[in-house]
């Protein structure tokens, strides 16, 4: 799914899948940019930051492929940063600061 970070999760104490993984705060958003559905925590795979427009898999088993682990305590992982997208013929730009 397309989403925007929209925040960082600090959690001193976590499950052993999670040790060391940077967490996000995640809102899906259509590819006009409107927020749609929940926020998610999700595991940052990607080096994303607040205000980046993402790819998020929201799926235990691709999340576990992803981090190349068994399946576990996670479900949602940031696979990529979004540039830009297209719908048709026009262009969204994603405000990034990845090149």
């Amino acid at each position: 799914m397309l989403a925007r970070v929209v925040g960082e999760v600090v959690a001193t104490i976590k499950h052993d899948h999670l040790a060391g993984q940077k967490l996000l705060l995640v809102q899906p958003v259509t590819p006009a940019g409107a927020p749609t559905g929940r926020v998610a925590i999700a595991v940052d795979c990607a080096q994303a930051g607040p205000g980046d427009h993402v790819l998020v898999m929201d799926e235990g088993n691709g999340a576990a492929q992803v981090l190349r682990r068994g399946r576990g305590a996670v479900r949602t992982v940031i696979v990529g940063v979004v540039d830009a997208v297209e719908a048709g013929a026009t262009a969204d730009r994603a405000a990034s600061p990845h090149p």
